[in-house]
């Protein structure tokens, strides 16, 4: 009998051969150019108002849809369902075990998934940050020096848009991708190809809002409203598919987390023994489900004003821009709680770790979560108190906005008492998660001159609404984002991040945002108003503080990344299974964890925050050895 040997090290150029990231790339260079030449033998023959010339929207928009076809087909996502078509037996597993090629294609293995969204997620955030610095640069001067006041915007509209569409998934996308299945048991994710798909949805949509200088950009900020965006450049079709794809990638996202915590749970693991990392990303899912649609509705009724002369948000034509404005916020502000709810989860997860007590209020937290999800959508027209709101509503909207303080006041409460006579251990995690009581506690206090009409006509449009804004968002998500990767990346990667280099980060990090938004809160109250590439002179000093600390706060991110990198490609210090000690399931994993997840089922029978109440809990496995899925 003979055998045959298999290669296992395959040379470079095969392995470049099949559906990769390369391939995707050049199917998707593909695709557009179909999509734009398909669109101009299509069209212009049909529609008159397109025949006579070069260029049109719909050829650009086909362009880019084309693509983003070529490129998920290159990388393989059409390859299970034609094969099902064919008669092939179904497989949930692929290309989980092929080294560090998994990385650059579609892999079914969830803690790829969050690994390929930490790298991706965080070139992204990068990127944003050096427009960050752009703007910040910009406005060194009292008049406009270094860009063009329309390429301003454009810097400005890109962004928040880079910032608020990426970080939507900044916890959900690297953390609870990775962690979800382990904390509560189960082998994946309930499916385990949609959840490849959202974030290679996600890379093809900062891509393409990244194009968008090259058409001309677009004025619209972040929020892409009427009537600039029906009048704006083809740059804004590249906005509106970079949202759309956004909205696309948070709805399957959040479907499938909230599959996979309601029917994967493990024996034993009933809801009141959830981990509130688990509640947090769940509350955070019901609002990804149900908020991204309508953002997808409302850009694609834009996109068709633009595209095929629909008159929606047209008010010349029997349109409405304050409906688009309606539609948006109605997205919009779910889509702020749906950045700040997976901070308050980490928070809670972390503190009796590092505290060494239970969690203080475990069912006030939990109420407090879903709380926050709840309201959030009684809150939107505190966005338009001064776009012509009907005076009647606003009572209604002022009191809804104020009663949120109380479910996100349960976190605090929940906090504090856990952290009340704890055993505190200051490591690089809990720094970062006692920066996030100041930093959001500042913001929500400033937040009450925007929700109460008085003030928040004053204030409105101003520097103050961006001061607070950041100090919520930055202050409270990318702090904990921080606080998160110190923290699960050791057992992520089975390499020990440095305590020394980590709190030189914190300390940097924390001491330039606070010295860069701070002043905003004046600059605001001074009448200095958002996305305006001119100021007063008075108003020069303040400017020039904060973009001096703007560029502070950038070095340290640069510091972060170098060190991060440096340790994880050269140091290579290896983690310890458990380094904090702490009573959660992932950490009784090997570092790093393993394809499988677990060798059987395990069975869950007690508190995983009884710190200071006995050993550290064991799981007893359930059943016989299950084989692997």
């Amino acid at each position: 009998m003979s055998t045959m040997a298999v290669d296992v090290h395959p040379p470079v150029w095969r392995r470049l051969i099949g559906f990769n990231l390369l391939t995707g790339v050049i199917l998707g260079v593909g695709g557009w150019y179909v999509g734009w030449f398909g669109a101009h033998a299509v069209v212009a023959p049909s529609l008159s108002f397109f025949g006579d010339i070069d260029f049109n929207e719909l050829s650009l928009v086909l362009a880019y849809l084309g693509g983003v076809v070529g490129f998920l087909t290159g990388l393989g996502f059409l390859n299970y369902p034609l094969a099902r078509l064919r008669g092939y037996p179904s497989s949930l597993r692929e290309k989980e075990t092929q080294g560090v090629g998994r990385y650059f294609t579609l892999c079914t293995d969830h803690k790829v998934v969050g690994i390929q969204y930490l790298w991706g997620i965080g070139l992204f955030f990068f990127i944003g940050g050096l427009n960050a610095m752009l703007i910040r640069t910009e406005l060194l001067r009292p008049a406009h020096q270094v860009f063009p006041a329309g390429t301003y915007l454009t810097i400005v509209g890109v962004h928040g848009s880079m910032m608020m569409g990426m970080m939507t998934s900044g916890i959900l996308g690297p953390f609870a991708n990775y962690l979800i299945p382990l904390m509560i048991g189960a082998r994946r994710m309930a499916f385990p190809r949609i959840e490849a798909l959202t974030f290679w949805i996600l890379m093809a949509a900062g891509v393409i809002l990244q194009t968008t200088i090259f058409w001309g950009g677009f004025p619209t900020g972040w929020t892409g409203y009427e009537p600039l965006n029906i009048e704006a450049y083809q740059g804004m079709d590249c906005y509106i598919l970079f949202f759309a794809l956004v909205g696309i990638s948070m709805t399957l996202l959040g479907i499938n987390m909230i599959v996979t915590i309601v029917t994967m749970r493990a024996p034993g693991l009933t809801w009141t023994r959830l981990p509130i990392f688990a509640w947090g990303v769940l509350s955070t899912a019901i609002l990804m489900a149900l908020a991204a649609p309508v953002l997808v509705c409302t850009l694609s009724l834009a996109l068709f004003d633009r595209v095929v002369q629909t008159n929606f948000f047209v008010a010349a034509q029997g349109g409405s821009s304050y409906l688009y404005e309606n539609l948006f916020w109605v997205f919009g502000h779910p889509e702020v709680y749906i950045l700040a709810l997976p901070g308050f989860a980490i928070v809670l997860e972390m503190l009796p770790v590092f505290a060494r007590k239970p969690l203080w209020g475990y069912r006030l937290a939990v109420a407090g979560l879903l709380g926050v999800s709840l309201l959030s959508w009684f809150v939107w027209q505190h966005h338009i108190f001064v776009s012509g709101i009907n005076g009647d509503l606003r009572p209604f909207y002022m009191l809804s906005t104020e009663l949120i303080s109380i479910p996100t006041g349960f976190t605090f409460i929940c906090g504090m008492m856990t952290l009340w006579r704890g055993n505190i251990r200051y490591t690089t995690p809990m720094l970062f998660c006692l920066a996030w009581f100041f930093n959001f506690l500042l913001g929500g206090l400033s937040g009450v001159f925007l929700s109460d009409v008085p003030s928040d006509v004053t204030t409105h449009g101003s520097f103050f609404s961006m001061a607070h804004f950041h100090y919520t968002i930055m202050g409270g998500l990318v702090f904990t984002f921080f606080a998160a990767i110190y923290y699960w990346v050791p057992k992520m990667t089975g390499i020990q991040l440095s305590e020394r280099l980590g709190k030189i980060h914190f300390w940097w990090m924390f001491l330039a945002f606070n010295s860069t938004f701070a002043p905003l809160f004046a600059i605001g109250f001074l009448g200095q108003p958002r996305r305006a590439v001119t100021y007063a002179k008075s108003l020069q000093f303040l400017n020039d503080w904060v973009s001096v600390s703007a560029f502070a706060l950038g070095l340290s991110l640069l510091f972060f990344l170098a060190t991060f990198v440096y340790q994880l490609a050269f140091v290579k210090k290896p983690a310890e299974a458990n380094p904090w000690a702490s009573r959660s399931i992932e950490f009784q994993l090997p570092s790093p964890v393993p394809v499988h997840n677990f060798d059987r089922i395990p069975v869950f029978s007690s508190d995983p925050y009884g710190y200071g109440e006995g050993p550290a809990p064991s799981w007893t496995p359930a059943g016989a050895p299950a084989g692997r899925d």
